[in-house]
């Protein structure tokens, strides 16, 4: 079964930095369109950010300026640089295909912790 497996979250202060890291398998990451979302309490899923295979890179206005999305073609790799986190950044995030309609079996997600 296929799965995807996101590392790299914490407890940080709020203006701090995280790096969250997402190995996913080629079935998944060759979709195109790979992306980050994040889950809050009493929230609904949010798709965060996303990127091209070829590079071009999306943002939602809530993390513009702030985080920034890369990914690894060779290695599958998709990763999201957080910078200046805010307490209201506080989730569990989970990386996918994108949009969610083309998302596979999400997997367990990694907890960032923002606090004051």
């Amino acid at each position: 079964q296929v799965q995807l497996v996101e590392s790299g979250g914490g407890l940080v202060q709020a203006g701090g930095s995280l790096t969250l890291s997402c190995a996913a398998p080629g079935s998944i990451f060759n979709r195109n369109v790979m992306g980050w979302y994040r889950l809050a309490p009493g929230k609904q899923r949010e798709l965060v950010a996303s990127m091209t295979s070829g590079g071009r890179a999306n943002y939602a206005d809530s993390v513009k300026g702030r985080f920034t999305i890369s990914r690894d073609n060779a290695k599958n790799m998709v990763y999201l640089q957080m910078n200046t986190l805010r307490p209201e950044d506080t989730a569990v995030y989970f990386c996918n295909a994108a949009p969610s309609n083309r998302a596979a079996p999400w997997g367990q997600g990694t907890q960032v912790t923002v606090s004051l």
